[in-house]
């Protein structure tokens, strides 16, 4: 037998290959869209990509199971599970098997049984996975969003992102259930989860890629539990906001993702700066991928920055219209990784994009450009107590539940733009997060968004407090 880890930092994603080198078929395992890393690994391992499977409908990444099936002619096992609303509407145009709790199918000595795990979905289900060659005792199994390391699934999203009524409690009643089956499981099984530490699937994620049952029974938290109530509030209390695209997703993922070939290619454009403000005027949206240091000093107005780096995905998802032209600033060399990490998530409507010399252009050419201050705690304090400025908080609920700066109005930085017109305008704006990169984002949306006087707070909230500044002390959550 063989297995093959892949792991997506910036989607906390993993998805597997397991193959059988006696027969040299291999399934993989919640794929990611871009299925050339797995065809890479196949060929170098002598093996040939003949299934994919999924755990359940994804509602953070575009699934990679559609274009495994058109490029390989490869067989999906999808479940069958949960109702006929949790199927996945292209499958008819596909070869593929429905699945249900267990059933059992074979991928060479490969034997694969499924467990119907309903929780973090309706329609969730894990693979015990025996490699009948070596034993008839199963080794490990790939639990999906099911069980993580440390965690389970967040059984809330369907209510929260999808808007399914009721969903929440009844998916943490399923949850608990589900576990007391997982309990029953050896110990001995591998633990091989979809997801790991920063993934918003579940709050307490670990940061180690796998485990085993019989460890999971002994520290994760959502295992010691033998009643079913005092679990559910457990488990529904402190899930945080779910990001704006996992609706996107969850959709993109059942009537099945555009095949990254037909997608229309992504131009350079020459673009003068005043081409650039008309196609903002018309509704586009311009990003600009640059450092937030770089960008607060000089940017075209009405761009918005959001840094390439580890988190763009998360916060393009959060804050690209999905349904509105995007253009993008950056530098060339980085074009294919900025469209791969935009397109993992479905963002596919980029239609140019602009070298970001183009910034330095507008400076020689004398072009109008915008700015925003940054300060420093000292200056902030100073600024605050005389009244000055309004303070913007833009930290999620928990992070303001733990403390705040006295009289700051607190947005989590998702929800800004849908809660522009909550900011006053009569006064500067200071703008801050826990270090000074969210609030850089949201620094940029405000000067997109038409406020002339934006400041940032270098160092963020933890600056702050570590300055010995007064702060307010949210009690009693």
């Amino acid at each position: 037998m063989l297995l093959r880890y892949f792991y997506d930092e910036k989607l906390a994603h993993a998805s597997y290959l397991v193959g059988c080198q006696a027969c040299g078929d291999a399934i993989v395992i919640d794929p990611s869209r871009d299925i050339e890393q797995y065809l890479r690994t196949a060929k170098a391992e002598g093996v040939k990509i003949t299934a994919a499977t999924e755990t359940h409908i994804h509602a953070d990444f575009v699934s990679g199971a559609r274009e495994l099936a058109m490029q390989t002619n490869a067989k999906l096992y999808l479940s069958g599970e949960g109702g006929d609303e949790w199927r996945h509407d292209y499958a008819k145009n596909v070869s593929h098997h429905l699945i249900g709790d267990g059933d059992t199918f074979f991928i060479g000595n490969i034997k694969f049984e499924v467990m119907h795990t309903p929780g973090h979905t309706p329609e969730s289900v894990s693979f015990i996975i025996t490699d009948t060659k070596t034993s008839d005792r199963p080794m490990g199994i790939f639990s999906g969003d099911f069980v993580f390391v440390g965690d389970v699934g967040r059984p809330d999203l369907l209510e929260k992102a999808v808007g399914v009524k009721g969903s929440a409690n009844d998916g943490a009643k399923q949850m608990f259930a589900s576990l007391q089956r997982f309990k029953k499981l050896p110990d001995y099984l591998q633990l091989w989860p979809a997801h790991g530490a920063g993934s918003a699937c579940g709050k307490a994620l670990g940061a180690v890629p796998s485990s085993t049952v019989g460890y999971e029974k002994m520290v994760n938290w959502a295992l010691a539990y033998t009643d079913e109530t005092p679990f559910v509030q457990a488990l529904l209390e402190g899930q945080s906001d779910p990001p704006l695209y996992f609706a996107v997703m969850k959709r993109v993922n059942k009537t099945g993702p555009t095949l990254l070939s037909e997608l229309p290619k992504v131009v350079s454009l020459s673009a003068a700066a005043t081409e650039m403000e008309q196609l903002l005027k018309q509704g586009a949206q311009l990003i600009d991928t640059r450092t937030a240091n770089e960008f607060a000093k000089s940017h075209l107005v009405g761009t918005i920055n959001i840094p390439f780096n580890k988190s763009f995905v998360s916060w393009a998802g959060w804050l690209v219209d999905y349904d509105r032209p995007l253009y993008l600033l950056l530098a060339p060399s980085t074009v294919e990784s900025v469209l791969h990490d935009l397109r993992s998530i479905g963002i596919d409507n980029v239609n140019g994009y602009v070298d970001i010399k183009v910034i330095e252009d507008f400076q020689n050419a004398g072009t109008t450009l915008s700015a925003y201050l940054e300060i420093g705690p000292e200056d902030a304090s100073v600024q605050i107590q005389s009244g000055q400025v309004h303070v913007l908080d833009v930290r999620n609920p928990a992070e303001w539940d733990e403390g705040h700066i006295h009289q700051a109005q607190h947005i989590p930085l998702g929800r800004l733009f849908e809660r522009m017109s909550e900011v006053p305008k009569d006064k500067p704006i200071l703008v801050h997060c826990r270090s000074g990169a969210r609030s850089a984002i949201a620094a940029s949306m405000l000067k997109a968004k038409g406020f002339k006087h934006v400041i940032n707070l270098s160092g963020g909230y933890d600056a702050w407090v570590n300055k010995g500044f007064d702060r307010t002390m949210v009690t009693g959550k």
